[in-house]
């Protein structure tokens, strides 16, 4: 495997001055090729700053991240919204879903927005769709879905257009406990055919489905292990 994430003394600081806050604390980090890797840690530990950073919906105070060998620390807005584009699937706890789109124009939006063609897009999305198993709910709309369902369509829209990072933010949250085990299944499935998954949680059970593990305390990282139950 080769690098994928490079972070070297990076820090993130709110307020600076005397009531200055260290989100992120000088933290060096090196993530492979191929990782499945969950960051841990309770509220206010600095998993969800370190979060935007790795995906590229923030910028650094200081120190450098680079992504596939590209120093992206300070790049503008749009070149960073490019790379999210192209680099990055997203899967946030709140699904956010466009209520009154069904599940393929959900998958779809995303793809327009990077100028895919309406034929192809239509392809992917439904592809994307029926590799999540919801071949059968297509034309379904968020409400007329449960909130494992909803999760899954939000899953396909990260990865219709097969982008080699996944990012997961709390991804089980809002589920129950057999949808939560129905959606790691399917980001277990999507590390083994060779995508790079960072799962970030609070929850020790769901941290310990990823082969490894970084615990975040107080903006650093208070310990970086691999797990043998995986």
């Amino acid at each position: 495997m080769s690098a994928l994430i490079q972070i070297r003394d990076l820090c993130k600081i709110y307020n600076p001055g005397i009531n200055e806050v260290r989100a992120i604390d000088h933290i060096n980090l090196t993530i492979e090729k191929g990782e499945y890797v969950a960051i841990i840690g309770q509220s206010g530990s600095g998993k969800s700053t370190l979060m935007n950073m790795l995906g590229c919906l923030d910028v650094p105070t200081q120190g450098a991240y680079c992504l596939n060998g590209q120093d992206v620390s300070h790049l503008s807005d749009d070149a960073l919204s490019d790379i999210r584009n192209q680099e990055i699937g997203f899967i946030f706890q709140g699904f956010n879903l466009i209520p009154s789109f069904t599940a393929v124009e959900n998958v779809e939006l995303p793809l327009l927005y990077r100028g895919v063609g309406k034929k192809e897009r239509h392809e992917l999305a439904v592809k994307a769709l029926e590799k999540v198993g919801l071949s059968e709910r297509l034309t379904h709309k968020p409400s007329e879905m449960s909130g494992g369902q909803q999760q899954r369509v939000a899953i396909a829209r990260a990865i219709a257009q097969a982008p080699p990072i996944i990012l997961a933010d709390e991804p089980t949250g809002n589920l129950d406990s057999s949808s939560s085990k129905e959606i790691i299944e399917i980001l277990r499935a999507l590390h083994k055919e060779g995508r790079t998954v960072i799962l970030i949680t609070h929850d020790n059970e769901i941290a310990s489905q990823a082969k490894r593990v970084i615990r975040i305390k107080d903006g650093k990282i208070e310990r970086d292990y691999e797990n043998e139950l995986n």
